[in-house]
């Protein structure tokens, strides 16, 4: 992993702790949370202030998420919304802590210049032994305040100062105007400073776990299902009608088609097909050349053309599949049917705009794992446990492409694979996928170019 770490693709933008007035905060911190205090004067944190070195120094990388459940944090600066969640859970988990602290980033901001804020992410479920109590999450909720309870204390004051205006004889209470004395001398001027956090609140009705070998669970879309990647005998009766393995590759394919969660790239507006296709193809080509170990020199795309011409007969299915589609683009070539059988199906497909959007990309990357951009991107849990079993060529390719063709221009290169962010409207739609409006509906946009999902049921 040296090489990742080296060129940014692991541990970066995690937020640097050297500063001994920080030190000590986030040492209090872990005191408040009931954790013990760390020896390191440096160290760095990720989003929910979880460290690698402290982890390596207690010998527990889940000490902020005992369980795996109701992940603790701690922030010492609201820079950590711009980290990465390691050892992440739960599929959610990042995106509503950088929500809670976008949404809450001048107060925190305020908070955490004299004092460190530390929480956790409430979901009322504190074991998961039994995988029904998945079903048991619907929410989450944010607690936080400092390790002072400046914002509880503050929330006090204001219900006192409420009280006092409210009530005609508070003037003559001597306790309640030396209670508003004392709690204003530790939490200022409420009136004009207000701390209160806001939106703490979060729907969870479709995420991923970690847990039992990984399981997507879909339940606000029209035809709920839950999708197990690890084995399914472990699940047992679930409450949910459809449970899919991972190798049900028809019966996922006919649930993101049902669901509208899918598009073909081919027919994806405002899409360079070709440029997508064509890097698909030589990340099918680099894992050919590993396993049979050929060497692939530079990794130019003339150099792997030079490969793909030694591998002959040997190539992949994979490989001829999304180059017989690339000829049907761009050259008029025969329309190659690619139904949900074929290894190469989930290749040809990306989410659609849904609020579901970054789930589905997620399970499509672990569906099509030789994509290594989209496995580095969309699930980087499996691509860091992928990356440790790959020869040290595949590695080497991987990790200089990632760092010069990713790393530029991260916010592009998503865009320009999987499309813009869905719409606050959608985001807001209450998980239901929003419809998508098409200028014509012939048969690409009907059945895909492919034709119609067949495979055993």
């Amino acid at each position: 992993m040296k090489r990742l770490i080296e060129k940014g693709l692991m541990f970066g933008n995690l937020v640097r702790v050297d500063a001994p007035a920080l030190v000590e905060r986030y040492n209090r911190a872990l005191a408040h949370l009931g954790k013990p205090r760390t020896a390191q004067t440096e160290f760095h944190i990720d989003i929910s202030g979880y460290s690698p070195e402290i982890g390596d120094e207690l010998g527990d990388h889940l000490y902020l998420n005992p369980n795996g459940v109701n992940r603790q944090f701690i922030l010492l600066s609201t820079e950590q919304k711009n980290s990465p969640l390691l050892n992440a859970k739960f599929s959610m988990e990042r995106a509503i802590l950088r929500a809670f602290i976008e949404a809450n980033e001048a107060q925190l901001f305020s908070l955490t210049a004299r004092d460190a804020v530390a929480g956790e992410l409430e979901d009322t479920v504190y074991d998961l032994s039994d995988p029904r109590r998945l079903f048991d999450i619907h929410r989450m909720v944010v607690v936080a305040d400092t390790t002072g309870n400046h914002v509880a204390e503050s929330e006090k004051l204001t219900g006192l100062i409420e009280r006092f205006r409210a009530e005609p004889d508070a003037w003559f209470d001597d306790v309640l105007i030396a209670d508003m004395i004392s709690l204003a001398k530790r939490t200022g001027d409420v009136t004009r400073n207000p701390v209160t956090l806001r939106s703490t609140r979060f729907e969870t009705e479709d995420f991923w776990t970690a847990h039992f070998g990984g399981v997507y669970l879909f339940r606000s879309v029209p035809h709920p299902a839950a999708i197990c990647m690890g084995e399914r005998e472990v699940l047992g009766a679930l409450p949910i009608r459809y449970v899919f393995s991972g190798t049900q590759r028809n019966e996922i394919a006919k649930f993101l088609e049902l669901n509208g969660l899918v598009e073909p790239i081919v027919s994806a507006g405002g899409a360079d097909v070709g440029a997508i296709l064509r890097q698909k193809m030589d990340f099918i080509l680099v894992e050919a050349a590993a396993e049979l170990g050929l060497e692939t020199g530079a990794g130019t795309r003339r150099d792997l053309r030079m490969v793909a011409q030694r591998l002959g007969e040997r190539l992949p299915a994979e490989f001829h599949a999304l180059a017989a589609l690339l000829r049907w683009k761009e050259a008029g070539g025969p329309w190659p049917r690619i139904d949900s059988r074929h290894p190469a199906y989930f290749y040809t497909l990306r989410a659609a705009q849904t609020p579901q959007k970054d789930l589905v990309n997620m399970l499509l990357a672990e569906l099509s794992p030789l994509d290594v951009r989209q496995l580095f991107i969309c699930h980087k849990e499996l691509f860091y446990r992928l990356y440790a079993t790959w020869p040290d060529a595949k590695r080497a390719y991987v990790a200089d492409f990632l760092e010069r063709e990713y790393q530029i221009d991260k916010a592009g290169t998503r865009e320009a694979l999987f499309g813009p962010e869905p719409s606050m409207e959608a985001a807001e739609a209450g998980g239901r996928p929003a419809r998508q409006v098409k200028p014509s509906r012939d048969v690409v946009d009907i059945v895909g170019p492919w034709g119609r999902i067949g495979g055993q049921r």
